[in-house]
């Protein structure tokens, strides 16, 4: 299925091939994806009303979060996420449960890969997401990881961080596993609320990123 202007310019934001403070020019978003300006436009539009772009004078360039946003941001992600893994614990089929646990696995291999284990990381938690099998939790999560794209580095760059990170994903499968919601769910929270700290060490310069 072809992907609307809408679903490209998202998908490059996401990707980090549009980063925050980038301009966006009709023009040039329309040659990159081969499609007309209007459609271009319309996207543009769409993303402004979402807050993914925002004015700069005549201009319209990716947003960027504020310390404000970024803290309400982590806050609205933890409870979420935390719903999410409570009613996987509930709902998740065994299926569900073995991908995720080969997730886990299967990242071990990309610690020295900032950029990879980030893109596996939202692979993992969107499975999450879906092992709720809450439509309405899902869409809402959507809409949150969509805002998450703004940052401009992930916290998994933070020295250190890979390997407590996955060790809390396998923390947080186990509690999915064991069907233990309480601990499914304390567990996401913990691992949000430190994904948290250690970007607000790395903004202050108090932790260095790796490459």
């Amino acid at each position: 299925m072809q992907k609307d202007a809408y679903t490209l310019i998202l998908e490059a934001i996401e990707q980090g091939a549009y980063r925050p403070g980038d301009r966006l020019v009709e023009a040039e978003l329309a040659e990159r994806f081969g499609v007309s300006r209007t459609p271009i436009r319309e996207a543009l539009q769409r993303l402004e009303t979402q807050s993914m772009v925002a004015r700069d004078g005549r201009s319209l360039i990716v947003a960027s979060l504020d310390h404000n946003q970024l803290a309400e941001l982590y806050v609205v992600r933890a409870e979420l996420e935390g719903l999410a893994a409570r009613l996987a614990a509930q709902h998740a089929t065994p299926e569900e449960i073995r991908v995720l646990r080969e997730m886990v696995e299967a990242d071990r291999a990309l610690v020295d890969d900032p950029g990879a284990l980030s893109r596996a990381n939202r692979r993992f938690h969107r499975m999450i997401h879906l092992s709720s099998h809450n439509r309405y939790l899902v869409q809402q999560l959507d809409l949150v990881h969509r805002s998450m794209a703004l940052m401009a580095s992930t916290s998994l760059a933070g020295e250190g961080r890979t390997e407590t990170a996955l060790a809390e994903h396998s923390a947080i499968v186990a509690a999915i596993e064991a069907r233990d919601g309480a601990a499914a769910q304390d567990s996401l929270r913990d691992h949000i609320s430190r994904a948290f700290e250690t970007r607000l060490k790395i903004d202050a310069g108090e932790l260095r990123q790796r490459v």
